[in-house]
């Protein structure tokens, strides 16, 4: 099968791939029909995260067909399409019987914090992603979901991590009537949290970020004020002027390892791998929530050391709530919203590339060319 590979740090291609097989009984072979570009998997493309070995395939955004089932399989069938949440969790351990999906306990080796996903180094289970025609889909009775006839398939394709992901964010943030947002970051997760914040009663959404066109996607999309911090000396400061010198209620990080704002935090994160990733939108949401209010983080970090402000965290009193979303949950509500037309998570797509020049997908993504909010993967049909 064709798939995209990754050869290190800001080169990946596509090659041919053995075709993935039934490994477990309850696993089943998925061909792929959309995939998607996360910016989590920019953090893979830069070399950010550790154990990112020569010869994976990312993705953990995808929807496709069934065309093969193990023999323990009874919820899915051969020709079912299905959409595949980024988490992969047994669905009966300790964690997963108390919601925590994304803290499976059974299908991750590498470590003590997250459980599985999909394509996303071997610090996440080592697991080949969607990026590619086929995928071995584990725990297929749990995991995947058949596609309602109703949903068109790139608000299925969204669902699998991005909107979600924002959704659950804003869960997150615990959100009262009539609270001021803050959502640190204008790509899709932060869009979608942003969008989300109004479902769950905010009175004031506002996106900072410092590229216009997603600004103007914010404005568009999310109906939210923006901020360009690139245009101010300090957006802390900003911010507290912005809401009567208090600060917002709520703050959501939806940038993570790679924000840009501080070149020192930037550099030693990013660049020297000196940290978890630059901390600077964790730090700007800290510091522009107001006392006692809610830091919710969505944006991704590496498992190392981060210089994260948490003696302003603890002094402010704050409530600090992050984990990586647990997909599946989100779903039923997500579609009540879909259906009755208060969302709509496609229309944060931005670009439609097919799987054989994903390198250049990567590059457009990563280097913000052509107004590249969100890329989606097509594989070939035949």
């Amino acid at each position: 099968m064709r798939a995209m590979v990754y050869r290190g740090p800001y080169r990946v291609r596509v090659d041919e791939k053995p075709d993935p097989v039934i490994e477990h009984p309850n696993d089943a072979i998925v061909r792929v029909e959309l995939a998607a570009i996360c910016g989590s998997d920019l953090h893979l493309y830069h070399g950010l995260l550790p154990d990112t070995r020569v010869g994976h395939t990312f993705g953990h955004e995808f929807i496709g067909r069934v065309e093969q089932v193990g023999s323990s399989v009874e919820r899915l069938q051969v020709g079912d399409r299905v959409m595949v949440p980024f988490n992969i969790f047994c669905g009966s351990c300790w964690f997963c019987v108390r919601g925590l999906i994304s803290n499976c306990h059974n299908v991750n080796a590498n470590a003590t914090a997250a459980g599985g996903i999909y394509g996303y180094s071997h610090t996440a289970g080592g697991y080949d992603g969607g990026q590619a025609e086929r995928v071995r889909v584990p725990f297929a009775d749990v995991g995947p979901t058949v596609i309602p006839e109703w949903l068109h398939d790139e608000d299925a394709l969204m669902l699998t991590d991005a909107f979600s992901t924002g959704y659950f964010g804003a869960q997150l943030g615990d959100i009262a009537e009539g609270d001021t947002v803050a959502v640190f970051g204008a790509g899709p997760v932060g869009l979608a949290a942003a969008r989300s914040a109004w479902l769950m009663g905010a009175g004031r959404v506002i996106v900072i970020d410092h590229l216009e066109y997603r600004l103007a996607k914010a404005r568009e999309f999310a109906f939210a004020e923006t901020v360009n911090f690139a245009e101010h000396d300090d957006v802390v400061v900003l911010m507290k002027r912005l809401t009567d010198h208090r600060g917002a209620d709520v703050a959501i990080d939806a940038v993570g390892a790679e924000a840009d704002g501080n070149l020192l935090q930037h550099v030693t994160g990013a660049k020297l791998k000196l940290q978890g990733g630059s901390p600077i939108a964790l730090n700007w949401a800290i510091d522009s929530v107001r006392k006692g209010g809610t830091v919710s983080v969505m944006g991704a970090y590496g498992p190392i050391f981060s210089a994260v402000k948490f003696g302003d965290a603890v002094n402010k009193g704050l409530t600090i709530r992050t984990n990586q979303a647990p997909v599946k949950r989100q779903w039923p509500r997500l579609f009540e919203h879909i259906r009755a037309g208060y969302l709509s998570p496609r229309d944060m797509i931005t670009h439609r590339i097919p799987l054989d020049q994903i390198p250049e997908a990567y590059h457009l993504f990563s280097a913000k060319l052509d107004g590249c909010i969100k890329p989606v993967i097509v594989p070939p049909t035949d």
